[in-house]
């Protein structure tokens, strides 16, 4: 069972989750100008580069957003019915990704709208489901359902992503949200067509209550704050939103210990902005995020076993994978991560080794791939990029 513990850190709001007293995901957000992700605003095109299919549009105070064109349909406002993007062009665009150093957010205009139970996809028409959800007579059962439920708003275009907290939910809450999403996607369109160039069309829920919305039904036992403005929003949401979990929100007051000290936060975030981790066998990882990739040396440190050698070799690398995939979701590590574990003879312990990398990162809730291992005995791995990584969250001046 999950808590979620929300507080002020260095004039940030730090959401954390922890199982027991092990964190297993940090999040930073300024109180002004934080993430722009999932926004959705009326940009203007700054320039189309052809060779790699992609334009450049400005969405206010000078962010400057990456559009991928290959695959998109975009519907230009001030040219209704232009086949071709232009400079000057008005588009709804929406920022699929965040900025990482020194690249730009990614945006699309296929937008999207998430709710604990689906998210409304348009541009992407159909009905699918989350690959966590295994239970077939339920798929069968609300396909149907959920596909009339589209045709009936009359947007042929759009689609649904039925999310893991589906399978805990009945037809009408299911239909309920639908309904919801629906009607914040009419009101984006609506805007769009009256609202000045830059408008920001839809926000994005703050990370802390996004992290509520997305916790996996049964996974979360408490939500914690010490921050009344947090609660209040809190409280309403939940009202709002998903009612069996008000009751696990709890305001913390107590006088003589700080919601931090209580759960070691500078303490926390000083050893997960660290690069060397130790493991419990005396291994140690060295984590080197760089510009083009994330890179992670496992080292023998002080074990001092009375196994063979390579049986040493293959407890510490195991060791080791299960606390790669622990650091990587904690410090939100993603794009390209090459992995040199300690050497093994090939055989039968690499496969041990793939298979226990991948099983240990499965329960990421962000998409994440363990690709193979190259002929230097370097692991590839692969995770999605959404929000950029916790050590730039932490630096100043990094902020959108």
């Amino acid at each position: 069972m999950d808590k979620l513990v929300i507080t002020r850190w260095r004039d940030k709001v730090l959401t954390a989750v922890f199982s027991g007293r092990k964190p297993l995901a940090l999040t930073l957000e300024p109180e002004q100008g934080g993430s722009l992700l999932n926004n959705i605003y009326i940009g203007k095109v700054q320039k189309v580069v052809k060779n790699i299919s992609a334009a450049f549009v400005e969405i206010g105070g000078g962010r400057v957003g990456y559009l991928p064109l290959e695959g998109t349909c975009p519907q230009v406002l001030n040219r209704p019915g232009a086949k071709t993007l232009a400079p000057g062009d008005e588009l709804i665009i929406q920022v699929e990704k965040d900025a990482v150093k020194t690249k730009a957010p990614v945006v699309t205009c296929r937008l999207s709208f998430a709710g604990r139970y689906c998210v409304l996809t348009a541009g992407k028409p159909g009905v699918n489901f989350s690959s966590r959800l295994t239970d077939q007579s339920f798929k069968r059962r609300v396909r149907p359902v959920l596909e009339e439920a589209v045709r009936a708003r009359g947007h042929e275009a759009c689609g649904l992503i039925v999310r893991t907290n589906a399978g805990e939910a009945d037809e009408a809450q299911l239909l309920a949200e639908l309904a919801v999403l629906f009607e914040q996607y009419e009101s984006v369109l609506s805007q769009g067509n009256h609202r000045v160039c830059y408008s920001c069309l839809y926000r994005s829920l703050p990370g802390y209550m996004a992290s509520v919305r997305d916790s996996l039904g049964g996974s979360l036992e408490a939500v914690l704050t010490d921050q009344a403005d947090v609660y209040e929003e809190l409280k309403h949401y939940l009202a709002l939103n998903q009612q069996k979990d008000l009751e696990k929100l709890s305001f913390y007051d107590d006088p003589l210990l700080s919601l931090g000290a209580l759960y070691s936060l500078d303490k926390v975030m000083e050893e997960t902005l660290g690069k060397r981790v130790w493991l419990k066998s005396g291994g140690y990882l060295v984590i080197e995020p760089t510009e083009a990739m994330v890179v992670i040396d496992v080292n023998t440190g002080k074990y001092s076993g009375k196994k063979t050698l390579q049986e040493t070799i293959l407890k510490i690398n195991l060791e080791a994978a299960a606390e790669i995939a622990h650091q990587i979701r904690l410090r939100n590590l993603s794009g390209i991560i090459l992995v040199d574990f300690i050497d093994m003879e090939p055989g039968e312990n690499r496969e041990i080794l793939l298979k226990a990398l991948s099983e240990a990162v499965s329960t990421d809730p962000v998409k994440t791939a363990v690709v193979d291992m190259t002929k230097l005995n370097l692991v590839e791995m692969t995770r999605k990029k959404v929000r950029r990584p916790l050590h730039e969250q932490v630096i100043p001046g990094t902020e959108e």
